[in-house]
């Protein structure tokens, strides 16, 4: 059962596929995790493992009782949070 507070990933591999989940310790995790999941399809995209991709995934926080997507304390929502992470780490 979660506790408050626990973060999770969500992704969705291909579109009208059932989401999968993944625990995480922090929000770093998560985009290292996201940018890893979209790196891996992309190579199987090129790599003519499957023929295309429309993958989404995300971030939830466990709040009374219930998974909520999650945003940062700038009111960025966790894609551009993402973004700004992946631009430090590959600087």
């Amino acid at each position: 059962m979660p506790k408050e507070s626990d973060l999770r990933v969500w992704w969705i591999p291909r579109f009208l596929m059932k989401a999968f989940y993944y625990e995480v310790h922090s929000v770093e995790d998560a985009c290292i995790l996201c940018d890893c999941l979209a790196k891996y399809d992309k190579f199987q995209l090129d790599n003519n493992i499957k023929p295309d991709y429309s993958s989404a995934g995300g971030l939830q926080v466990f709040e009374d009782g219930l998974w909520f997507g999650c945003f940062d304390y700038n009111d960025n929502d966790f894609d551009e949070y993402m973004k700004e992470y992946i631009e430090k780490y590959n600087e």
